[in-house]
């Protein structure tokens, strides 16, 4: 499954991811992993969580974006949720067809691994593909 927290900057989505993400820690029965763009995060995310700054692995590109995430899930089978700050900004693209073709292929890997993926979109909600909200689920 996965859900998106969508707006502009500076509308709280971070701090919504954060409050998500530390929810997770204490109600998942496995492991929950927070990437972001760069590190800028530690202080807020509870020690018990796995934080991943994206800039640290090069990642660049939905393709390189879902091979991380793919490695992920690969390296862990106990992540029960992936939550990912600032996606535009990892997957340097902002086309909304490209995203589309990514949350599909992140869809397959949540059926595959069983994980729960949460991502932060920075747009509004009328510049997506109306298709994306077929296969996620808004939740701001």
């Amino acid at each position: 499954m996965i859900s998106l927290i969508i707006g502009h900057k500076g509308t709280g989505k971070t701090k919504i991811l954060v409050d998500k993400v530390n929810d997770a820690v204490h109600s998942s029965n496995g492991n929950v992993v927070c990437v972001e763009k760069e590190t800028k995060l530690t202080y807020d995310v509870n020690y018990r969580a796995r934080l991943i700054a994206a800039d640290t692995f090069s990642v660049t590109g939905y393709d390189a974006f879902y091979g991380f995430l793919s490695g992920i899930c690969a390296g862990d089978h106990d992540i029960t949720d992936i939550f990912v700050d600032a996606t535009f900004r990892i997957a340097a693209n902002r086309d909304g067809g490209a995203l589309l073709e990514f949350l599909k292929k992140v869809t397959t890997l949540s059926d595959i691994s069983d994980t729960h993926f949460t991502f932060t979109i920075s747009a509004d909600e009328e510049d997506l593909p109306a298709e994306i909200f077929d296969l996620c689920k808004k939740i701001n």
